[in-house]
């Protein structure tokens, strides 16, 4: 919508120009109200951990009856031609100091949810592959490997079985914060697979570098497909390899460690399934997953672990 306005827009001055198309990065976020000064307002985003000095476009009127230590929920845009300022966005929803421990559990909901929004801040991206690389350690360590096929009820087993030896270890790492609680209080159900993955055959776990921790239905079909090719033949084989290229929330990774695991079977499997007899993997494979897959590519990978500040941590631990 906005780059359709700025086109149809030849008035336009060079910095309206810039600000607007700026306002297709918009910042979503809890922030918690740091200071006034003079006509703006310094939040703290409690999602992103980052401060932004913020303006309204009806003056301070806007921040009238707000004071440091309260919330705000709402949205900002930058303000390209004034350095570090941002403008409120839509709607806007204060909240008072007294209410920071439900403030401090939507915060945490938003970044776990929405993983993104944290990693505005680089230093929290950096942490956020940091903290990835930890957890597959330990979840390689725990687990075998990185790569597991198992019945659902085994996979979700295991999962917990693991969530709850990483919960302990960090009970165990930080007794301070944790005095007074006993390790049966950890006892919930850590980790559920939706209906689609828990009716399946078989789940596909996979820990990958950079794809994170991901789950795949019937993984143990596709990986039988990969190792012995004649099984092309069969329509439920071939049928699951299509649905594996054509679902849009399915990344590349399965396909990419199957057929790198299995280079010699896999130009077989690929010529059966798009009748292509000149089709070879380390030729056509990359091209195929692009072309199927864009949506992957058109972005840049991001942790799978989300990571929060200090701020909110304080304010979950009920610290003022």
């Amino acid at each position: 919508m906005v780059d359709w306005f700025v086109a149809g827009r030849k008035d336009l001055t060079t910095v309206d120009r810039e600000m607007l198309l700026g306002w297709r990065d918009p910042v979503e976020g809890i922030f918690e109200i740091q200071r006034k000064e003079k006509d703006a307002v310094v939040l703290l985003n409690l999602v992103d951990d980052l401060e932004y000095r913020t303006y309204s476009n009806v003056g301070r009127a806007a921040f009238r009856g707000m004071s440091k230590g309260g919330f705000l929920h709402t949205c900002l845009v930058p303000v390209h031609s004034a350095g570090g300022a941002w403008l409120l966005s839509g709607a806007m929803t204060s909240y008072p100091k007294s209410s920071a421990t439900k403030i401090a559990q939507a915060a945490l909901h938003l970044a776990t949810s929405q993983p993104e929004l944290v990693f505005r801040n680089p230093e929290k991206l950096e942490q956020g592959w940091q903290r990835m690389r930890e957890d597959r350690a330990a979840f390689v360590e725990f687990c075998g490997g990185d790569e597991l096929v198992l019945p659902p009820a085994e996979a979700e087993d295991l999962l917990n079985a693991y969530y709850r030896h990483r919960q302990e270890a960090a009970v165990a790492g930080q007794p301070d914060r944790v005095r007074g609680r006993r390790l049966s209080d950890l006892d919930l159900p850590f980790f559920e697979l939706p209906r689609e993955l828990a009716d399946a055959h078989t789940i596909g776990v996979i820990y990958d570098q950079v794809d994170g921790l991901n789950f795949y239905a019937d993984y143990g079909m596709l990986r039988d497909l990969f190792a012995d090719p004649v099984r092309g033949s069969r329509g439920q084989h071939q049928d699951l390899l299509r649905t594996y290229l054509r679902g849009e929330s399915i990344a590349p990774l399965p396909i990419c460690r199957l057929a790198t695991a299995r280079p010699e079977t896999a130009d077989a499997v690929f010529r059966k399934l798009l009748r292509k007899p000149g089709f070879t993997w380390s030729e056509h494979g990359e091209a195929l997953l692009r072309r199927r897959k864009p949506w992957y590519y058109a972005n840049e990978p991001r942790p799978g672990v989300s990571v929060i500040g200090d701020r909110l941590g304080a304010l979950l631990r009920g610290e003022s």
